[in-house]
């Protein structure tokens, strides 16, 4: 089970991605649970990505709210 914080930071690299932190604790949970990969961008830089787990995960959750 994910703790709120996690499911919060999971709906921020859905929708903010740019705007995280690469280095939050949350982010090594959610890749250890396989809902979270980093991309490399050209740039050099890492970018988190919402799998589609993740993606399944948030549509889930949605459809409880």
């Amino acid at each position: 089970m994910l703790s709120p914080h996690e499911y919060t930071t999971l709906m921020l690299v859905k929708n903010a991605p740019d705007q995280i932190d690469a280095d939050r604790a949350e982010l090594h949970t959610l890749m250890k649970h396989q809902l979270v990969i980093f991309e490399l961008l050209a740039s050099g830089h890492r970018r988190p990505s919402i799998t589609p787990q993740g993606q399944a995960l948030l549509n889930a959750v949605a459809r409880i709210g």
